[in-house]
């Protein structure tokens, strides 16, 4: 849920747009009376507020347009700064009416709910009973004295709201309420026991059943002839969404109440009881609010949601995908408008009853997918990258709130469109009515958890079904009400106050697993977040037949704001016509998955920490490190005067008597003969233990080096390659260009930017330039098996560019804290960007004019 803390727990959303798209709510059964409410208030021009805490107040159209012409009067005589503060004390008043009007509604609510309470307890007397008196007792409980508190709270509000004035104080009042949650929390330990009695009661009386179907409560307080129906338990079931209400408005005056006002300590101290109320009742309502009725003693219940990509004809298109535990229902987030709350459109529905994965076999006419290069991927991060640090750049000028709206609304584009052409791995379901839909998962962790949660919940469904056109539409409107992921996951949604992520490198050892009933053939592979999607960024070799693997391999990860890390078990299936072949991807059986928060204030020590992720009864043993990205990149020069690592290339190559480093050599010769189609060459992580073999035997200079080389995995040799040119004392493109190659590739005539590229290429030391072709003309080759290998040219250049080109000493943009993670709103980002621009450009570059005649000779010679 959007309010729910990693710890699963209620927190109130820190400002009213938050909140409107964070609040659970009643079932959806009262959805015709919420519409008219909104109909009625929306043409007397108040502000409406829904009466369930899953919204804030919102101003109708008119509310704002009054709002705005007051606003705009006082820009033409007052500073921007006593406008936003005239504009905040306005802002109070409006909302103030709002919580008028949520009182109003939810006090007639429990009006309804007393007027058959004296004619039952009269009754109870008679011989002739509806009810006893222990049996009203326990389904009212407490509801006259919630009342009491209501309507002294709004009876205090509204003649201050009347007579109003910038220094009017309500604070008091909230206060004094917040002082009686109390009672809350003996309606909330009864309603349980009070919904139970009320059910046996409809079923053993039908006067009663009569009665508590056909409650009417006033849609207006002043309009008595005005009712809508409403069931005894829809009505009961309004406490228990009010408990949050408190919390919510309380946010909302704070927010446009100054710090000066003396309401504000008031309403903080208000917020404070609020919160730890609602803290301590949390786990308890948190189930309810996610039920809603669907028949007489059922319930239709939210499982899942979540927004996922789904393919159209071809196109990509963003829905709001609901697991109820009778159906799978995909939806269409409407554009919301003039103050209105959330609706939701049906595209389509099916019952798990009739819900299956399509297989390979099955779908002959499975639609293709239509890729994104990673080109455009990256044009929309190199944006994403430049609006964050504009947004900071303006917040520290102190700029205007309309230059920041600007950027964050360019923001939440750019973003949003990451997000809808990111995902690539299909995710197909198929009714039996012979309809197939097809989603886009970037991860198959997510894609494993649709799977396990739709099966788990198939064993208990058993009847097919379909929903008249109303009941589809009271399902798509209880959505807004159950939901449980209110945003898109973009970094714009998040509070200033959250943690932007993890920058650098995390270095993990996967050690052991233990759990498995069976031996089989397992690995891991390990993902991370970057950018809102997952990637995958290492894989363990397979461990054959055993139960109790024991992989003991290290991995270096590079983290681009990421905040969580994926683990997923495999079983390797060698045997193709085992397993049938879903949505065309691999056979390999998941046997487990599980995740692990990046937590930087755990992670800032940069020491190893040791860590368990269970996962349905399998345990796997991790260790962690995290390195940020201002200690990762620092070159550091060797210290001995022998060996390759972290001596200078030209000092190498001298002693070698060659041209290119003996290293690159060896390294490129073996892959080239046997990893030119290993999927992700370059960027999937080699074991970290292999690697430092290899150097270690790159160092001392063993003969046996080629020997140790054809029997490692060739991730690992690949590996070894970038670690060497990141651990020069000097990067490749040397620190005295580097400056000039980044102005080099902003220039925008392309005749002026080739001249000005090519010129600063040929002028690097001898060494440096043999050694950067060589390489050049290896990674173009590696390209061209893009189709096998899934590494395009920009893929390598986003590998190799800061490997290449990062220098070894700049002007620190970094922040004073070592120890604070680096963000992807810091300046770095945009100067890897750069950096895996100068590299692509080469790359694309069709020819690059040799320093003489006898390039070839030269490259491929070990002699002067």
């Amino acid at each position: 849920m959007g309010i729910l803390l990693r710890s699963g727990r209620l927190d109130p959303p820190a400002s009213t747009e938050a909140a409107d798209a964070s609040f659970g709510t009643s079932p959806g059964y009262g959805c015709v009376a919420d519409r008219a409410e909104e109909q009625r208030r929306h043409q007397e021009g108040l502000p409406y507020i829904d009466d369930s805490p899953s919204s804030s107040p919102h101003l109708s159209s008119k509310g704002r347009g009054s709002r705005d012409a007051l606003a705009s009067g006082a820009l033409e005589s007052t500073k921007a700064g006593e406008l936003d503060l005239e504009k905040g004390l306005e802002m109070r008043k409006w909302v103030l009416s709002g919580i008028l009007a949520s009182e109003e509604t939810y006090l007639s609510h429990l009006e309804a709910l007393l007027l058959p309470m004296k004619p039952l307890k009269a009754a109870a007397t008679t011989s002739q009973p509806v009810l006893t008196s222990q049996q009203i007792e326990t389904i009212f409980f407490k509801v006259p004295e919630l009342y009491e508190i209501h309507k002294e709270f709004y009876d205090g509000l509204f003649p201050r709201v009347q007579q109003w004035s910038h220094q009017q104080r309500v604070g008091d009042l909230f206060q004094k309420l917040a002082s009686q949650l109390g009672v809350y929390r003996a309606f909330v330990d009864n309603y349980g026991v009070a919904m139970e009695t009320a059910e046996k009661c409809c079923q053993a009386n039908a006067q009663f059943a009569e009665i508590s179907e056909n409650l009417r409560a006033r849609s207006n307080k002043d309009a008595k002839d005005q009712t809508t129906k409403n069931s005894l338990e829809t009505l009961l079931y309004k406490p228990v969404d009010r408990v949050t209400r408190s919390t919510l408005v309380l946010h909302d005056l704070l927010k446009h109440t100054p710090c000066s006002h003396p309401d504000h300590p008031l309403l903080q101290d208000a917020l404070r009881i609020s919160q730890n109320f609602l803290s301590s009742i949390n786990e308890e309502i948190t189930p309810r609010r996610q039920s809603m009725t669907v028949k007489k003693g059922e319930h239709r219940q939210l499982l899942k949601d979540s927004f996922m990509v789904e393919l159209v004809e071809g196109a990509r298109k963003l829905r709001h995908v609901f697991l109820f535990t009778d159906l799978l229902l995909c939806t269409k987030l409407k554009k919301q408008s003039g103050g209105k709350t959330q609706q939701y459109d049906c595209k389509w529905y099916i019952p798990l009853t009739d819900l299956s994965f399509q297989t390979v076999d099955e779908s002959e006419a499975a639609p293709n997918i239509p890729l994104v290069l990673d080109e455009e991927l990256e044009a929309m991060k190199i944006k994403i990258s430049q609006i964050k640090s504009d947004i900071q750049r303006e917040k520290r000028a102190n700029k205007g709130s309309k230059a920041i709206e600007r950027l964050k609304k360019k923001l939440s584009e750019q973003e949003s469109l990451l997000l809808l052409m990111s995902p690539s791995m299909a995710f197909r379901v198929h009714s039996r009515n012979g309809k197939s839909y097809t989603f886009l998962i970037s991860s198959d962790y997510e894609r494993a958890e649709w799977r396990e949660n739709i099966r788990e919940q198939q064993k208990k469904c058993f009847k097919s079904f379909s929903l008249t056109s109303v009941e589809l539409q009271m399902l798509t409107n209880s959505c807004v009400k159950l939901q449980t992921v209110h945003c898109i996951p973009l970094t714009i949604n998040k509070e200033d106050d959250e943690s932007p992520g993890l920058c650098g490198f995390l270095n993990v050892i996967v050690h052991s697993a233990t759990g498995f009933k069976q031996s089989s053939n397992l690995y891991c592979t390990l993902e991370v977040d970057s950018f809102g999607y997952f990637v995958n960024k290492a894989k363990t070799r397979v461990y054959r037949d055993t139960a109790e693997p024991n992989w003991n391999e290290e991995f270096e990860i590079e983290l681009e704001g990421s905040q969580t890390l994926r683990i997923l078990c495999y079983e390797k299936c060698y045997n193709k016509t085992k397993i049938a072949k879903e949505d065309g991807e691999t056979t390999d059986r998941i046997m487990g998955k599980g995740q692990v928060q990046l937590d930087p204030q755990a992670l800032q020590d940069r020491d190893w920490q040791r860590t368990v992720i269970a996962m349905n009864g399998i345990e796997v043993k991790l260790s962690v490190k995290f390195t940020s990205r201002e200690f990762s990149l620092k070159r550091m020069p060797s210290r001995k005067q022998t060996g390759v690592f972290g001596v200078k290339i030209a000092v190498v190559t001298k002693r070698e008597r060659s041209k290119v480093p003996y290293i690159v050599r060896q390294c490129v010769e073996e892959i080239e003969r046997r990893g030119m189609e290993e999927v992700g060459i370059y960027r999937v992580s080699g074991v970290a233990t292999d690697i430092q073999a290899l150097k270690a035997a790159f160092d001392v200079n063993n003969k046996d080096v080629s020997v140790m080389m054809s029997e490692m995995d060739v991730n690992a040799i690949a590996g070894t390659l970038k670690l060497y040119f990141r651990e020069l004392p000097e990067p490749l493109f040397t620190d005295e260009f580097y400056p000039n190659f980044a102005e080099g590739i902003a220039l925008s005539d392309p005749v002026a930017k080739e001249s000005c590229m090519l010129n600063l290429l040929l002028s690097l030391p001898e060494a440096n330039l043999l050694t950067f072709l060589f390489l050049l003309d290896h990674l173009k080759r590696v390209a061209e098996k893009e189709t096998v290998n899934k590494m395009s040219l920009h893929n390598l250049a986003t590998v190799f560019g800061p490997t290449l080109l990062r220098p070894s000493e700049k002007e620190s943009k970094l922040p004073a804290n070592p120890s604070q993670p680096i963000s992807m709103t810091d300046s770095w980002s945009l100067e890897v960007m750069s950096q895996v621009q100068v590299l692509l450009y080469f790359l694309q570059l069709e020819a690059i004019p040799a320093p003489d005649s006898k390039r070839q000779s030269i490259l491929f010679s070990t002699e002067v």
